[in-house]
């Protein structure tokens, strides 16, 4: 998590208490393992909205600051000035999104949750950036007729797994219609990646080019019980800690994602899909490879460079 995100978090949450902060972020974490559609804003109090983002942005951050990272890597011409994020919260996205593309110069949050906005709206008050202290929270229900803001890039992060099946596939319809880039997170879970499969899908049949993680834009070669996730190392907080009873200072939260932009470009060689195993003088990775195909791959002190290079590459990773 940025340094100013954590300063403005500590200074918001200051009064509270994080023993009256706990039971609530139980609740709210028990209410997103359960998963299904939400009837109603699932943030309704202030409360609500303050255990929310201590336990949670420091997480969507992290997930977001690696997805838009991978973005911008593979499609450098990228050089988005507007971003709209869907169902944002308390806008963790905003605050990854600038420290990706620091010439962004609108933000907008669509949001049906008041008392998130206003949290998300106090937290960038004092931001550095100017995008982020004019960023602004548009109070609205995503339905199956909503328009969304135009936007150059458009995020919908957890979200798909709050609505009823079939009004997914009519979000991300309306952020085709919305934005040139679309970005869709999911817990990484087997639903969570079988929800942005199908969003994948969408993406493709509107004709948008798959940007991150695919390196094509054939079927999902993965098949069977395995799922295609991945996994951001988040730093905690001293309240990160407190508010979750947990101990270590890390986490890592696993997580799923397309991107989808609407001019086509280049892709990774292969995708690294799991943790590379490391052996004396060799190292094995999972590939998802251009050709659509799952590959694992063997590399060796044979050949020096690729050697060096798999000795650091990471899971996640594109692979040349």
């Amino acid at each position: 998590m940025s340094e100013e995100l954590r300063r403005a978090l500590e200074a918001e949450l200051a009064g509270q208490k994080s023993a009256a902060l706990a039971p609530v972020v139980e609740r709210l974490s028990a209410r997103y393992r359960e998963g299904g559609a939400a009837s109603e804003p699932i943030l309704r109090t202030r409360a609500d909205a303050s255990a929310y983002a201590a336990y949670r942005m420091p997480a969507t951050y992290a997930v977001l600051r690696h997805v838009l990272g991978e973005a911008a890597a593979q499609r450098p011409d990228l050089a988005p000035r507007t971003l709209l994020d869907v169902g944002g919260g308390t806008g963790a996205a905003l605050w990854a999104a600038v420290e990706t593309w620091p010439d962004l110069t609108s933000l907008t949050v669509f949001e049906q949750a008041e008392e998130a906005s206003r949290l998300g709206s106090r937290l960038v008050a004092g931001a550095t950036s100017p995008a982020l202290r004019s960023a602004r929270w548009v109070r609205g229900v995503l339905g199956p007729t909503t328009a969304l803001p135009g936007a150059d890039v458009a995020t919908l992060s957890y979200v798909l797994g709050e609505l009823p099946q079939a009004l997914r596939d009519k979000v991300v319809d309306a952020m085709v219609e919305a934005a040139d880039t679309v970005v869709v997170v999911e817990p990484g879970t087997p639903a969570g990646y079988r929800r942005v499969l199908a969003a994948r899908d969408r993406l493709i049949a509107a004709g948008r080019s798959v940007a991150a993680p695919c390196p094509h834009e054939a079927a999902c070669p993965i098949a069977g019980s395995d799922w295609c996730h991945f996994s951001a190392r988040v730093a905690r907080t001293s309240l990160h800690r407190q508010v979750k009873s947990a101990t270590l200072g890390h986490e890592d939260e696993k997580f799923a994602y397309v991107v989808a932009t609407r001019v086509p470009g280049p892709h990774a060689g292969n995708r690294v899909l799991r943790h590379p195993l490391r052996r004396k003088g060799m190292v094995q990775l999972r590939l998802c490879a251009q050709d659509g195909a799952v590959e694992d791959r063997v590399v060796s002190k044979r050949d020096p460079d690729a050697y060096r290079a798999a000795r650091d590459v990471e899971w996640g990773d594109p692979w040349p």
